[in-house]
């Protein structure tokens, strides 16, 4: 219990670092959940459905989580390109300087890691994490 309470606790600092990074870059007007949203926005947009899928909620949660980002500005609904019925969720420029802010806050995260643990430690850790956990869908638990 010890291991899976350290990783629970370095997996909430983290989240609640990047999101302090974020605020203090301007970015006011948004929550941790966000951001997991962002990440699988990112690439190449989502439906909602894809959405809902990735932050593991109802298409009615993701929905109005949808809706409430499209009223903030970071993202819009733009046709789907495949499929006519569905609509594409994409990140707006100020989405993506959104990204480009919690990414800069991971990275300060990261360097105060490797400050305390070294770099060579640092890498270690992500690549044994990386064994146990394989990089999927980052998303909060529900």
């Amino acid at each position: 219990m010890a291991l899976s309470a350290a990783l629970l606790a370095a997996a909430g600092d983290l989240t609640q670092r990047i999101h302090d990074g974020v605020v203090a870059r301007g970015f006011t007007d948004l929550r941790p959940a966000h951001g997991f949203a962002f990440a699988r926005l990112a690439p190449d947009g989502a439906t909602v459905s894809d959405l809902a899928a990735h932050l593991g909620v109802t298409k009615q949660a993701a929905s109005q989580l949808v809706d409430e980002i499209v009223r903030k500005g970071y993202a819009e609904r733009r046709p789907h390109p495949g499929d006519a019925r569905a609509r594409l969720i994409v990140l707006t420029e100020r989405g993506w300087a959104c990204t480009r802010a919690a990414e800069a806050a991971a990275a300060d995260v990261v360097g105060v890691w490797v400050e305390l643990l070294g770099e060579g430690e640092v890498h270690a850790l992500r690549d044994r994490l990386a064994r146990i956990a394989p990089y999927g869908p980052i998303r909060p638990s529900w």
